[in-house]
């Protein structure tokens, strides 16, 4: 019997392959209650070419005082700077890796926040 995170991997694991197959840097993000983090990682699969998260000290900042990173509001914030941070890297086009998370909520806001500051996905 798996349990909630190795069913959560083992879905993220084909997803994977076929981004590894299509030669693409690939926008990965990973949810936990307290915060969201994305990060930008080169085709090969070896660099992290650009990273954003609630866990920076500049983002708590902007959050306000209770640095709540773990709603809407804070993913798109997120969304924004990944594709700010991969742009400045060269990055335009990518591919949306949800690591296994459901596209809904926080992962959709940080996916379309992302979309709308021009990454390509």
């Amino acid at each position: 019997m798996l349990n909630k995170k190795e069913q959560r991997l083992r879905r993220a694991r084909q997803t994977r392959i076929r981004i590894a197959q299509q030669g693409v840097a690939r926008l990965s993000v990973n949810r936990t209650n307290l915060h969201i983090y994305a990060s930008v990682v080169s085709e090969d699969g070896t660099t992290v070419l650009a990273s954003a998260s609630t866990a920076e000290v500049e983002v708590r900042s902007q959050l306000g005082a209770a640095g709540k990173g773990g709603n809407v509001a804070a993913a798109t914030l997120i969304g924004k700077r990944i594709a700010e941070k991969a742009k400045a890297a060269g990055v335009e086009k990518v591919a949306f890796d949800r690591a296994g998370f459901a596209y809904h909520g926080r992962v959709k806001a940080l996916a379309e926040a992302a979309r709308e500051a021009g990454l390509q996905f």
